[in-house]
């Protein structure tokens, strides 16, 4: 198997969420880049078996480490074994999220509304505070940090109100939505991972071309 030779080759990245979805592709992606990976989740025969077919795939290191990003001891265990094995961090992907089934506001328990917030929201604080502390000390210092985010932070879908909160919305619409293929998301991602530290994408909506609503995600 051929080693990658991208723009990634020689640095390190943390996806969260990686083990399915969005997540994995992107974790494919970087791989594909030359990126040595770090894949986080909850099921460790999930990320093991996706660690397993990306790094085969693409010949590169692919660690698969158990996180519930929503618990400051796990997150911190996390970031420490990153650092353990790679000494640094170049990129993190702050994909993790979850959601409940669709119900309205009143029939969302405590418990479901305490995991989407930890999974959605503080999840991705907690990982954000550990990557800074851990690129401003590396050398050479900096690094990336990039959130996939939803237009449910400006427009929501109908019953989904914990996740809703989590992306600060308050309104609503019901549309038929296209979808595209998850390859072109991560190929996004790995483009503005490829950016040198002195350029930056501040913002960038990948589509279907007939979305209804620009950046439904």
């Amino acid at each position: 198997m051929a080693q990658g030779k991208g723009s990634g080759e020689g640095r390190i990245a943390l996806v969260t969420g990686g083990g399915t979805g969005v997540g994995r592709g992107i974790a494919q992606a970087l791989s594909a880049e030359g990126y040595s990976v770090v894949i986080t989740g909850r099921r460790p025969d999930v990320l093991d078996a996706a660690a397993g077919e990306i790094g085969g795939r693409t010949g590169n290191i692919v660690r698969a480490v158990v996180c519930d990003v929503g618990d400051p001891d796990q997150v911190a265990a996390l970031f420490a074994a990153v650092r353990a094995e790679f000494a640094r961090l170049d990129l993190l992907v702050n994909n993790a999220g979850s959601n409940v089934p669709p119900v309205p506001l009143e029939e969302v328990t405590f418990e479901q509304w305490n995991g989407i917030v930890a999974a959605n929201l503080t999840g991705a604080f907690l990982c954000t505070q550990h990557a800074f502390r851990m690129m401003k000390a590396q050398t050479p210092r900096g690094g990336r940090i990039i959130n996939n985010g939803s237009i449910s932070a400006q427009t929501p879908r109908p019953n989904s109100a914990p996740y809703t909160a989590t992306k600060h919305a308050i309104t609503g619409e019901v549309a038929a939505e296209p979808t595209i293929s998850i390859e072109h998301i991560a190929e996004a991602v790995v483009y503005m991972a490829s950016l040198p530290l002195s350029a930056n994408v501040l913002t960038m909506t990948v589509m279907a071309t007939r979305m209804p609503l620009v950046g439904r995600g």
